[in-house]
């Protein structure tokens, strides 16, 4: 059975990514910061008939992270996919929003270290062993603001962004590869405010990713009318 880790997981798109796959046969690692979390949301989805379990892992703590996906590399084999998308929900300490005109490079920091520095460790765990079997899909997921930047988000903006840049340059590193990289900015807010959508809306478009493997960015906005 292929396993999918999820590296940011939460009860919104997380969850619901969780479930497409799921639904596609895949068993689901969860990673976030609380176990407890974890368990109830992997909890909900053996309900659902979807085999997943929790373990737990803080993208601010690299060795942390690297921990958590051997652990579920160990109980289920292996890592096919690995969709990586922290979001801080809840206050992270040290890691504030500060705008375009008073970024330094103290507050910068923490941010890259959440966006940029903590995927380069998720992946170091899993891409030698994808490239090994010769297939796997790495996927990163941040906001719109990566590509369109507002002021006020200066360093979330530039840590994403970062982020996407890499994602996409790993995309064309790995072309000779059974190993495909995407990105996906979502330029919108999930479940909340006048420009929504819903999470269980947007998760589908990660089984895409995975399966056509035919361009290294996605971007979910709504459309016009």
């Amino acid at each position: 059975m292929s396993t999918i880790a999820i590296v940011g997981a939460g009860p919104g798109l997380g969850l619901a990514i969780a479930r497409v796959f799921g639904r596609e046969g895949f068993s689901v690692a969860l990673i976030s910061r609380t176990q407890s979390r974890l368990d109830e949301l992997a909890r909900t989805l053996r309900d659902e008939g979807i085999e997943a379990r929790g373990f737990a892992g803080d993208v601010m703590d690299r060795d942390s992270l690297t921990a958590a996906l051997a652990a579920a590399k160990k109980i289920f084999g292996s890592i096919d996919v690995l969709e990586f998308s922290p979001a801080p929900h809840a206050p992270v300490p040290g890691v504030e929003m500060v705008g375009a005109l008073d970024l330094t490079v103290d507050s910068m920091a923490p941010q890259l270290e959440f966006y940029l520095y903590s995927a380069i460790t998720a992946v170091r765990e899993v891409l030698p062993e994808m490239l090994e079997r010769d297939s796997g899909t790495l996927l990163f997921t941040t906001g719109g603001g990566s590509i369109s930047p507002i002021p006020m988000m200066g360093n979330i903006n530039a840590a994403s962004a970062a982020l996407r840049n890499w994602a996409i340059n790993l995309n064309g590193a790995l072309a000779d590869t059974g190993v495909h990289a995407a990105y996906v900015a979502i330029n919108l807010l999930i479940d909340s405010g006048p420009e929504k959508a819903s999470a269980a809306a947007i998760a589908p478009l990660y089984w895409t990713a995975h399966e056509a493997r035919d361009t290294p960015e996605y971007v979910y906005a709504l459309e016009a009318d």
